[in-house]
């Protein structure tokens, strides 16, 4: 299985969309417990979501310090801790 489908399908299950047909939970659970690289992609798309959330339930309104922390979250390349 690609790893390009899996993540299709894991970008769905995080967003509570129906999983693209053919797929079940099982099945991406099961590719997650072999695949390192789906595991991280699944991590850094789970903290972008919650960032992302949070962000939209508490927003910064010109508070310098948290609209700078939030912009570090986002950035490429940082890694979900």
């Amino acid at each position: 299985m690609l790893c390009s489908r899996i993540r299709t399908a894991l970008s769905a299950r995080l967003d509570g969309e129906a999983l693209p047909p053919g797929f079940a939970a099982r099945r991406l659970d099961d590719h997650l417990a072999g695949c390192h690289d789906c595991r991280q992609w699944e991590a850094r798309a789970r903290a972008l979501t919650a960032a992302l959330g949070h962000a939209t339930a508490s927003p910064a309104d010109g508070d310098p310090a948290a609209e700078e922390a939030l912009l570090a979250r986002l950035r490429p390349g940082r890694r979900a801790g």
